[in-house]
Formats: C-alpha cells, sequence, structure tokens
C-alpha cells in the first residue's frame, strides 16, 4: 500500500496553503493586540493623571487659604491682643468674630468639605469657625510640620484618611510655638477624594483607588475591597517604581493595571481592567477567523473524500488484491461497486487470480502427493540390522536355556516390531513414541548390562503429535556412537522441555562425544543430501521434521554435562495443537 494517497495528499496541500495564511494572521493579530493594549494603556494614564491634576489642583486651593488668610488685617492685628485677668475683652471678642466669620466664608467657597483653624500665640486660643478653645504648645508643636500630614482615623465604614496643612508667619526654619505671630491650619476628610472617585468611575472607569505603602488605602463607595486587596498583595510583590503599567493573573483572569504617582500627595492612583474586555472584539474576530479556517479545511477535506471514493479506494482495493495475490493468497477478490472503469478493472482481475487459483491448486495437489510418497520412502529407511541382532540374542540365549531373556526380548522386540510397522499414520502422540523408545533401551539393555537410562518428560508433552520414528534414532546413535566404543559409559537420559510454543527433546549420553568442529560438520551435512559418510537415521530425523514442521524445525549437538554428546530436536508448536499441550 502506497504511504500517501489521494484523499491524504489533497489535505496536506490544503493545510499547507492554509498554515502561512494562519501564521500571517496570528503575527498580524498579534501586533493589533499589542498596539491596541498600548494605546489603551495611554489613554487610561493620560486619563488618571488628569484626575490626578484635578485631585491636586484641590489640595493646592485648599493649601493656598491659610496662606492667604493669615495675612488677613484682623488676623495680622491678632497679634497685638493679649488676656486680661486670664479672659477675653469686648474688643479682642469682636475681632474674633470677624474672624470667624472670615473663616466661615473661606470654608464655604470649596466643594470640599472643609475645615480651618486659627492658633493664636498671644492669645494662648484656637479659633474655628462657630468656637474658641485653648490649646497646648507641646501638642502644637507635634501637630506642625511641613508639607500635608495625613491621619488614619476609624469609623464605621472603613478607615478614613485626614489631610492637614499649616502655615505661620513670620516663616522660620525650626517652628517655635512662642517665635510666631500667627498659626494656620486647614484640613479635609478623605471622602472628598472618595466622592471624586465615584465621579471619576460614573464616567465608565472600573474602580480607581489611592494606596500608599504603609498608610492604607482611599477607594470609591462601590469598589469591590476584596479584589483590590489581593491585587495590592500581587503590586506588593515587586516594588512600584513611579507610574508604570502591569498586567497581572488574578484569580485565573488577566488585567491591565496602570498606576500613575503624585509627587504632591505621596499616593499611587491605580485602576485596573480586565484584558478580556478590552480584547473581546478581537477574540471574536479570531474566532470567526478559526471558524471560517475550519469550515474551509471541512469543505476542502469533503471534496477530497469523495475524490478518494470515487478514485483512490477503487484503485487501493486493486492494490490490495495485488498484494494479497503476491503473497500467495489465491482467493483474493476485489468486490464489484458502480460501473465505470474500475468495476471493469476488478472484474478482469478476480477472473484472472480465479484461473491462476485453479492451475496452483492442480500442481499444489500433485507436491502434495509426491510429498507423502517422500514421507514413506523417509521412514521406509529405518535401518533393519537391529531386527537381525535383536533375533542373534534371542537364539544364543536360547542355546543357553535361558528362557526369560528370551521372553523379555520376544515381548520387548514383538512391541518394537509392531510400531515400526504401523506407517500408515503419518503423526503419532509423544507418549507412543516414549513407549516405543522405552521398549528399544530394554532391548539394548538385554544386550549390553552396563546401559542405563532415564526418561524424564512433562505430561503435558506427551498429547503432543509428531511424526513416528524421530526419538529412537536419536537414542540408537547414543548408544552405537556413544556408550559402545567406551568401556565404562553406560548412561542415557532422555528429556523434554517446552516453553510457549517452543518443544525441544533432548538426547543424552556419557559416552566419547564430539569436539565442536565435529559437531558443526555433522550439523551441516544434516541439510545436505544424504552420503554413505552421513548417519541415515539423523539424517531422516531432521528431514522429516523439517517437512512436517518447517524450517523453524532444528536438530543440533552440543556437549553433554554427562561427559558424551547431546542432541537437541526442536520445534514450533503447530495452531492445530496448541489445545493439546
Amino acid at each position: 500500500m502506497y504511504k500517501f494517497n489521494l484523499f491524504t495528499k489533497i489535505v496536506s496541500v490544503m493545510v499547507i496553503l492554509l498554515i502561512p495564511i494562519t501564521l500571517l494572521y496570528i503575527y498580524s493579530n498579534k501586533t493589533t493586540t499589542d498596539v491596541l493594549r498600548s494605546e489603551l494603556n495611554t489613554s487610561n494614564s493620560d486619563q488618571l493623571r488628569f484626575f490626578q491634576n484635578q485631585v491636586e489642583t484641590n489640595m493646592e486651593l485648599l493649601a493656598s487659604w491659610p496662606i492667604l488668610l493669615i495675612h488677613d488685617p484682623d488676623i495680622l492685628s491678632l497679634k497685638d491682643e493679649h488676656l486680661e485677668l486670664g479672659h477675653l475683652n469686648l474688643h479682642t471678642m469682636n475681632l474674633i468674630k470677624r474672624i470667624q466669620t472670615k473663616i466661615s466664608i473661606q470654608e464655604s467657597s470649596s466643594n470640599w468639605k472643609s475645615k480651618l483653624y486659627l492658633y493664636s500665640p498671644s492669645l494662648q486660643r484656637l479659633v474655628i469657625e462657630n468656637d474658641v478653645t485653648t490649646y497646648k504648645n507641646a501638642d502644637l508643636l507635634q501637630e506642625v510640620k511641613a508639607g500635608w500630614q495625613v491621619e488614619k482615623l476609624q469609623d464605621q465604614s472603613g478607615d478614613r484618611f485626614r489631610f492637614s496643612w499649616f502655615s505661620f508667619t513670620p516663616f522660620m526654619s525650626e517652628f517655635s510655638p512662642e517665635k510666631v505671630n500667627s498659626i494656620m491650619k486647614v484640613e479635609f476628610d478623605s471622602r472628598n477624594i472618595e466622592d471624586m472617585l465615584d465621579k471619576f468611575k460614573s464616567d465608565g472607569r472600573r474602580d480607581p483607588f489611592y494606596y500608599k505603602p504603609g498608610t492604607g488605602l482611599i477607594y470609591n463607595h462601590s469598589a469591590d475591597l476584596l479584589f483590590v486587596n489581593k491585587l495590592v498583595r500581587r503590586l506588593e510583590q515587586k516594588q512600584i517604581m513611579g507610574s508604570e503599567n502591569r498586567t497581572l493573573d488574578i484569580e485565573g483572569e488577566s488585567y491591565s493595571i496602570n498606576i500613575v504617582y503624585s509627587d504632591k500627595m505621596g499616593w499611587y492612583l491605580i485602576d485596573y481592567i480586565p484584558l478580556s474586555e478590552i480584547l473581546q472584539p478581537i477574540h471574536n474576530s479570531n474566532r470567526l477567523f478559526y471558524i471560517s479556517v475550519s469550515a474551509l479545511l471541512l469543505m476542502g477535506s469533503l471534496i477530497a473524500y469523495l475524490l478518494y471514493i470515487q478514485v483512490q479506494v477503487p484503485v487501493r482495493h486493486l492494490i490490495g488484491g495485488f498484494q494479497r495475490l503476491k503473497q500467495g493468497d489465491y482467493s483474493a477478490r476485489v468486490e464489484l461497486k458502480g460501473k465505470n472503469e474500475f468495476s471493469f478493472l476488478s472484474g478482469r482481475f478476480n477472473t484472472m487470480v480465479e484461473q491462476t487459483q485453479e492451475l496452483i491448486e492442480n500442481v499444489l495437489m500433485e507436491k502434495i502427493h509426491v510429498r507423502e510418497a517422500r514421507l514413506k520412502q523417509l521412514q521406509s529407511q529405518i535401518n533393519p540390522h537391529f531386527f537381525y541382532n535383536c533375533l542373534s540374542f534371542i537364539t544364543s540365549m536360547a542355546k543357553l536355556d535361558n528362557m526369560g531373556a528370551v521372553v523379555a526380548m520376544s515381548h520387548n522386540l514383538s512391541r518394537y516390531y509392531r510400531y515400526t510397522t504401523r506407517q500408515e499414520r503419518d503423526l503419532v502422540a509423544l507418549s507412543e513414541e516414549t513407549e516405543f523408545v522405552t521398549h528399544y533401551l530394554e532391548i539394548q539393555g538385554m544386550r549390553m548390562s552396563r546401559l542405563q537410562y532415564t526418561v524424564n518428560i512433562p505430561p503435558k508433552m506427551l498429547k503432543l503429535e509428531l511424526p513416528p520414528l524421530v526419538l529412537q534414532p536419536l537414542v540408537e546413535n547414543a548408544i552405537l556412537h556413544g556408550i559402545q566404543p567406551l568401556a565404562e559409559a553406560g548412561r542415557v537420559r532422555i528429556t523434554g522441555y517446552c516453553s510457549g510454543k517452543v518443544m525441544m527433546l533432548t538426547v543424552e549420553d556419557d559416552g566419547q562425544g564430539m569436539n565442536a568442529e565435529d559437531r558443526a560438520e555433522l550439523e551441516g551435512r544434516l541439510g545436505r543430501p544424504m552420503t554413505e559418510e552421513m548417519s541415515c537415521g539423523l539424517w531422516n530425523v531432521y528431514q522429516r521434521m523439517r517437512l512436517r514442521f518447517g524450517d523453524q524445525a532444528s536438530l543440533s549437538f552440543t556437549a553433554s554435562p554427562l561427559g558424551g554428546l547431546q542432541a537437541t530436536l526442536q520445534w514450533l508448536l503447530p495452531p492445530n495443537q496448541e489445545d493439546k499441550r
């Protein structure tokens, strides 16, 4: 069968054409996504900076109030007022009322809720919109610092922060309550920033919030506090370096994080938005493109399949028929479908194979007959001189009046002769072959008193079938050529082994044995035509086993642990005998 058929080739061409298109689209899509994310980050950062400027402007406006009011004539004149017997006089009280009115007007001039404080060192009084109280210089000394001061407050709604700004006259590098004429403080609550964050969010933003490491968070009233805290913890894993943009994965979703730092406040304004919302149109476009590519590939595959069915399948069936015919399967036929050129070719192929099969069967029957005749001829080549020796032994024992030996020899010889003359069967059970070899060994034991033998074959092997008279020639060879020439020898051991489908029978003796070169020469002669130097029995066994069990049957010779020669007969168990094990 061809490695690549028509269907595979057509589909491969379509895939190869679609690959560069897909790669170019992916590259273009990536470029578009990167540009979109860059532009979006720039836009978000600009909007955050604009909002930051608004907050800073309000704070700068509030910080200017103390500077303006501290130079008011009434406030400047307050430094010349003093207590009379620890109390305020009428003139001072009227002056303070005018100052309170100005403070109230100033506080109401801003959209932010703020509060102004006036400290009078000469009177040791704190003046606010609607009250006058005393203060301590020690407390004031701890409170007055340069720039905006932030104090964390606790209430029922959560954390709040109080921002305060101090201004005093005359200005000095190190503040001293005893040396200044007037001190003013402006103060506002972080709820003003929260209200601005609410308005900023209403314009379509997510949930922007302020964050200062070590201080806390300022967020709008509808913020997801749990998510904001997770986001802050992720940001703290890598130090925030001023204004920047980051992409973080939180709870399995990617977020674009925009950070703007305020030098005046010392806080970070942070905004986040899921990338899925930003890239949703691109994802929809990608999905549409991939669906279109898949549909194109599917339609192309369908067209290729139709061509495959109409052209490639009939060709493949014909090729399959030729392959089976090449492997010797002459029952191969090609199914006829439709009425076209391929059905015509298939019909002619079937006719050709049918005629060839008839010719092969005729020739095969002739070969089988020849093979059976050869098997009968090979079985008839067993050397008959053994019978003459047995009759001679019986004659000698009869002359010696040893009737027991005569009876035993006659009994074993009759069993032996009956088995050898039953040549109508092509296969016999191994148990019958073993029984026949036992009779042969008993006969040889009567003629050679030093002969001892053992037979150890697994019971499951005894049911197996093999050609008759294949084990006896091996035993005979061990006795005649191994034991008989050596006076001290006399042991024969027959053993059976089975491993899976591999069957083995070994015949060993303690006789004179053979060296490695002679054993190799003997094995080589088994596969060649029989000569005068070749043992008829061994060659007969080897040829019949090869005819019966194929080329995997073998007869080999090795040195035996007993000291002599070991002959090993090996073959593979045929499928029709597997159930007999």
